[in-house]
């Protein structure tokens, strides 16, 4: 695991290590942190089994010598204890040591509250105002999160003791909140030891194998880095470029993650070993490049160049991988030594504080002004999850550069689009946005923006926001406050206009995967969504909060039974009622019997369903409405046998789709291109085009999982040029 050095060894005392800290304070210096130490002490209260608080600060105190930073924030962090359990009152901070350090123990402690508003506090009011403060602390003097975060560190790194309910809410908090800000802020110490902890305590088990998978390889791996480094220092030498050569350090969270979102498993992460070439210019570091390059064979999609394109913390260096000795994918890094301070102390290692040295970077100054910006839009949400949402998603994403009309530029989060561009140009911008021009070319709303684009939004006279820009499937928003903005909008129309909009759309969803309102019962589906009345979920949908995609979700999770690792396999007969769990068909009324979809009706979770007994085929499953079912009821009764669906109904569904459209060239490849994105297979197609009215009908047979990826598909193909509808067939 990657940790920060440390100068405090558990006996050291406290003149010890304040003469072997790697920063140098002159005598005045010294003396204030000598103060704070001397405070603490009088103020402690030694209680037998606890730390008194003075050894606690003392740890943090450490980390923040480490990261370089100033002597009034290493006092602050040995007074935070004390004054956070009332043993010291703030005003004799201020008299005996100094104001600034008693107003940032007093910053440290408005960051306390980050705890209640991960665990999302039913204040909702007083929760945002937390938030906001916390912000405005963390814009105001950046030194207090950088104390935070060193004391969130050395509580993860003693969080052992602890029980374990307790652990595992601090690590999630860790990774959500504080590992994030660690990297936003390009301290990469911190925000790799964070989320290597946090690993440990989530997923205890997954971590131990990586640690243990990475032990055993630790003598061929150290062999095999020694026997490149000696090669790339030699190469490096003949090409005249002076450079510091060594291994670099995989962390375990790192790894898993790259294992998660490749599906790949150990053995196939390559840049587990890994070197870091340090030079001492950025022309250096392209010329080490070459060097690299043509000692091995590089792997071309494998390479990034964040010198000429930093990241959004500021994060710069050459990213290559290589073919190496041997046959083995290596990675290497280069970058200069500046850069490498930057990358592993963040912003700071741009404090200077009180020193007389010229201001901060632009890197800083970005990162200062994305928490002032947070604050700028904070009139923007009336409820507390959109502002939560932004600040925990949002902010850590990465950036992308647009530039306006006039030649401003505008950064975004990655991924955004021409809507989210217009609502952060101006609200009533994106309320009459009607199109938009990207580089000067006509583009749909949902168009992805790159960076460089030039983008000019069309609007209109009236404001009038769409429903569909609020669907997560058709991709016309990224911005949690853009959403935010035409949530509010609807809201803002007439109440009952929204019920009956919401009703229709509901009703229209229902229509469209043939489902039949009467067989449900909307009031519980409305409690889900803790609505005393189905009308203000139909209010809920009509002015934006709810989709309709995120209300069948629901109503599929009110009809299937709760997972219960428990019944993986058929329950046994009990007072003449038994279970088949087989094929995701749960059967009352007999043993284990053999189940199969009806090809007449294709039913899928959760259609009503009845399961009919055939001659030497088991049971067929058909939906209670199949007209085919009807037929047999009124001639075999005794063969029809009570169903629903079982507890795993991750297999594979048929269901028949019709979609109309004007026929062009390319419709079936932009439909199968739908398709084949998320992963459905296509059993059937048949298509017939009108030559008197030029409209093609197209049926299709697929296999689907469940009612929201069927929904899902319907949305994007609806909104395919020319297709005039598409819907599940009755």
């Amino acid at each position: 695991m990657v940790t920060l050095n440390t100068t405090l060894s558990p006996d050291m005392d406290f003149e010890t290590w304040l003469a072997h800290i790697p920063v140098h304070w002159r005598g005045q210096q010294q003396g204030l942190v000598r103060r704070a130490y001397e405070l603490a002490s009088a103020s402690a209260v030694p209680r037998e089994g606890e730390d008194d608080g003075v050894r606690w600060g003392l740890a943090v105190a450490d980390i923040l010598v480490e990261l370089r930073l100033d002597h009034e924030a290493a006092a602050a962090a040995l007074l935070y204890p004390l004054v956070r359990a009332g043993r010291l009152d703030p005003a004799r901070v201020a008299e005996r040591c100094s104001p600034s350090v008693a107003r940032l123990v007093e910053g440290v402690r408005t960051l306390d509250q980050i705890g209640e508003l991960h665990q999302q506090s039913r204040h909702a009011g007083q929760q945002l105002e937390s938030l906001r403060k916390m912000l405005l602390a963390m814009a105001q003097d950046m030194r207090v999160v950088l104390i935070k975060l060193a004391i969130r560190l050395h509580e993860m790194r003693e969080l052992k003791g602890r029980p374990e309910e307790e652990q595992r809410r601090i690590a999630r908090e860790t990774l959500d909140i504080f590992a994030p800000l660690a990297n936003r802020l390009g301290i990469g110490r911190i925000k790799w030891e964070l989320e290597d902890l946090a690993l440990r305590h989530l997923e205890p088990e997954t971590y131990k194998q990586l640690a243990r998978a990475l032990d055993e390889r630790r003598a061929d791996r150290e062999r095999y880095i020694a026997k490149v480094m000696e090669a790339l220092r030699a190469e490096l030498a003949k090409a005249g470029i002076q450079a510091e050569v060594s291994g670099r350090v995989k962390h375990i969270y790192s790894i898993w993650r790259k294992m998660q979102r490749k599906k790949l498993a150990f053995e196939q992460i390559f840049d587990v070993r890994a070197v870091r070439i340090m030079v001492p210019s950025v022309a250096d570091c392209y010329a080490a490049l070459g060097v690299v390059h043509g000692l091995w064979n590089h792997i071309r999609k494998e390479f990034d160049d964040y010198i000429a394109n930093p990241k959004p913390n500021g994060y710069q260096s050459l990213h290559t991988a290589v073919v190496g000795p041997e046959g083995k994918i290596l990675e290497v890094q280069i970058r200069t030594f500046d850069m490498h301070q930057s990358a592993e102390l963040g912003v700071a290692a741009h404090w200077r504080y009180k020193e007389g040295v010229a201001s901060p970077g632009g890197s800083f100054e970005q990162q200062i002004a994305w928490l002032r910006q947070v604050l700028e839009q904070r009139d923007d949400d009336d409820d507390t999850g959109d502002f939560l949402d932004r600040f925990k998603a949002e902010a850590f994403s990465d950036r992308v550069y647009v530039v306006t009309p006039k030649g401003q530029i505008v950064e975004l989060a990655q991924g955004a689009t021409p809507l989210d561009f217009a609502y952060h140009i101006h609200t009533e911008v994106g309320h009459r946005c009607r199109g938009a021009k990207v580089n000067g070319r006509i583009v749909p709303l949902n168009h992805e923006l790159k960076n460089g684009d030039q983008v000019d939004i069309l609007t209109g006279k009236h404001p009038s926001p769409s429903r569909d820009w609020l669907n997560p499937h058709l991709g016309y928003i990224k911005s949690s406050r853009a959403r935010a903005k035409v949530r509010q909008w609807f809201k803002q129309q007439d109440l009952e206009k929204n019920i009956a909009a919401g009703r229709a759309a509901l009703e229209r969803e229902f229509q469209r995967l043939d489902i039949h309102p009467k067989q449900l019962e909307l009031q519980p589906l409305a409690e889900k969504f803790n609505f005393s009345r189905a009308d203000e979920l139909f209010a809920a949908i009509g002015h934006g909060d709810l989709t309709t995609s995120q209300v069948v979700t629901k109503l599929q999770e009110q009809i299937l039974p709760p997972s219960r690792p428990s019944e993986v396999m058929p329950i046994a007969k009990r007072s003449g009622r038994a279970e088949d769990l087989a094929g995701g068909i749960r059967i009352r009324g007999v043993g284990n019997l053999l189940t199969q979809m009806a090809t007449c009706c294709k039913p899928v979770p959760p259609d009503p369903i009845v399961g009919f007994v055939t001659r030497g085929r088991g049971v067929t499953i058909h939906r209670q409405d199949c007209l085919n079912l009807i037929h047999l009821t009124g001639r075999h009764p005794e063969r029809m046998i009570e169903v629903d669906w079982g507890i795993e109904t991750r297999a594979a569904y048929q269901v028949d789709i019709v979609v109309e459209a004007y026929d062009r060239p390319g419709l079936i490849r932009d439909i199968s291109s739908i398709l084949a994105n998320d992963k459905v297979n296509v059993l059937a197609m048949n298509t017939l085009t009108d030559p008197r009215d030029g409209i093609a009908r197209m049926g299709m047979t697929l296999e689907i999982t469940d009612l929201g990826q069927l929904s899902r598909i319907l949305d994007k193909i609806g909104q395919l040029p020319n297709v005039l509808g598409a819907r599940r067939r009755s």
